[in-house]
C-alpha cells in the first residue's frame, strides 16, 4: 500500500508540474500556475500599450513585462520556455543594489540580459546569452551594483537601441 501511494503521489507531483509548464507555456503568471519555483523565469503576456508592468525601450517600442520580485520567482526566471512573445520580457526587482550574477541553467533560449539601477538607467548589457548545455553554467552580469535586470528574446537588445547608458522608462511597477 506504501508504494502505491508513493506511485500516486509521483504521478500527482508530474501533473501539477506539467500543468505548470502548460499554464506557463499559454502566458500565465507563475504566481497563476501550480507548481514550484526553480530559477530565473515567468510567462510573458502580449504586449500592449494598456495597463500592467511595462518597459518603453530607447526605440518607443513597449514591452509588457512579467515581474520577478520574490526569491523563488527570481530563481525560475525564464527557465523551461521554448519561446518568448514578441514585445515581452522579465523584470527582476530586487531590494537591494548591488552585483547580481545570472547563469542560463534549465534556459532554453538565448536571452539579452540587461542590468539597470533604480531609475532604468543601462549599467550592463549580456546581449545573445546562450543557454547553459552542461555543467558548471557561466554566470552573467557586472561586478558593479544594480537594482534591477530586465531579460528578453536574444538579439532584441540591439534592436531596441538598448546600450549601456540608455535609459528604459519602467511604467506601472508596484512600490
Amino acid at each position: 500500500m506504501t508504494r502505491a501511494l508513493a506511485s500516486l503521489g509521483a504521478f500527482v507531483a508530474l501533473a501539477v508540474a506539467a500543468l505548470a509548464a502548460l499554464a506557463v507555456a499559454c502566458g500565465a503568471s507563475p504566481k497563476n500556475a501550480p507548481g514550484p519555483g526553480a530559477t530565473p523565469t515567468a510567462a510573458a503576456p502580449a504586449a500592449s500599450a494598456g495597463s500592467g508592468p511595462r518597459a518603453v525601450m530607447p526605440s518607443g517600442a513597449v514591452y509588457k513585462l512579467e515581474l520577478a520580485l520574490t526569491p523563488e520567482d527570481q530563481a525560475q526566471g525564464l527557465m523551461y520556455r521554448e519561446s518568448l512573445p514578441p514585445n515581452t520580457g522579465m523584470l527582476f526587482v530586487f531590494p537591494t543594489s548591488e552585483p547580481h550574477h545570472f547563469w542560463m541553467k534549465n534556459t532554453m533560449i538565448p536571452l539579452d540580459m540587461i542590468w539597470m539601477d533604480e531609475s532604468g538607467r543601462v549599467a550592463f548589457v549580456s546581449a545573445n546569452t546562450p543557454p547553459c548545455k552542461a555543467d558548471p553554467c557561466a554566470t552573467y552580469g557586472p561586478d558593479g551594483p544594480a537594482r534591477q535586470v530586465l531579460e528578453i528574446a536574444g538579439g532584441m537588445a540591439a534592436k531596441e537601441k538598448i546600450i549601456v547608458g540608455s535609459t528604459l522608462k519602467l511604467q506601472d511597477l508596484p512600490p
